[in-house]
């Protein structure tokens, strides 16, 4: 499973953004007092924090108190410390970079929980509008519901296949699950199985036709509240081919 780049960037910076800091600081190490050097660090580790996640934060925490110890007390160039006041500033660098470290890291996270969630509302209120517009066919519906899909669950393809079921491929349920003949499949634990998904497009048990998921290779899988996004998004489609459906009346 790939590891996204944000994170591997980010603990290179808790790694290495630390020891830059404390590195530029030392020619003020005799004419700033300890605490404000260390609160300099507090920042650096704050920033990456902010732009990676609670790991990278309690990386750049471990590394600021043990660069702080290296370059900004006595004996300099060495991991000890002397001075008992050095050794209380150092231990509150890393208490308060920890704690700090991931009330940043949280705050992102809930901000980006809310954009996500914001754009699944855009998404599905997109789709019933095109839906409910009358100007479209449910082709485009059906496209658009395809393109949503491959947004919302990052996949590599999603294609349509009107008409009966053919096969037994895994399947992704309106509840977020999937399923491997009958059985559940751990998603988040064994990442996608092999091949095609599908996810069906039912309306009032009226089976319409499926969207058949590729994911990406080694991609992480997606969330449960994506997963419920996608399923959603497909209950559109199906209404909206069930209408056009009723709206042709039987065939003579």
């Amino acid at each position: 499973m790939r590891v996204p780049l944000r994170d591997v960037a980010a603990v290179a910076a808790g790694v290495l953004a630390p020891f830059a800091a404390a590195l530029v600081l030392m020619p003020l190490r005799t004419s700033v007092t300890h605490t404000n050097l260390a609160l300099l660090l507090v920042v650096v580790v704050v920033a990456v924090s902010a732009f990676g996640n609670r790991f990278a934060g309690a990386l750049a925490a471990l590394s600021a108190a043990a660069w702080f110890d290296f370059f900004h007390t006595e004996p300099y160039g060495s991991f000890h410390i002397e001075d008992r006041a050095d050794v209380e500033t150092a231990v509150l660098l890393l208490a308060v970079g920890l704690i700090v470290s991931q009330l940043a890291a949280h705050a992102r996270t809930m901000r980006q929980a809310a954009v996500i969630d914001a754009t699944h509302l855009e998404r599905l209120h997109g789709t019933t509008r095109l839906a409910r517009a009358g100007t479209s066919s449910t082709d485009d519906v059906v496209r658009r519901v395809r393109h949503e899909l491959v947004a919302v669950l990052e996949l590599r393809a999603c294609r349509f296949e009107y008409g009966t079921l053919i096969g037994r491929p895994p399947r992704l349920d309106p509840d977020g699950t999937v399923k491997v003949d009958g059985w559940i499949w751990d998603l988040e634990r064994q990442g996608w199985p092999e091949g095609e998904t599908e996810l069906r497009a039912i309306v009032l048990g009226r089976y319409q036709g499926r969207f058949l998921l590729t994911p990406e290779p080694g991609s992480a899988p997606p969330p449960l509240e994506a997963r419920l996004v996608a399923a959603d998004l497909a209950a559109q489609a199906a209404a909206a081919l069930d209408e056009d459906r009723v709206s042709a009346g039987p065939r003579p």
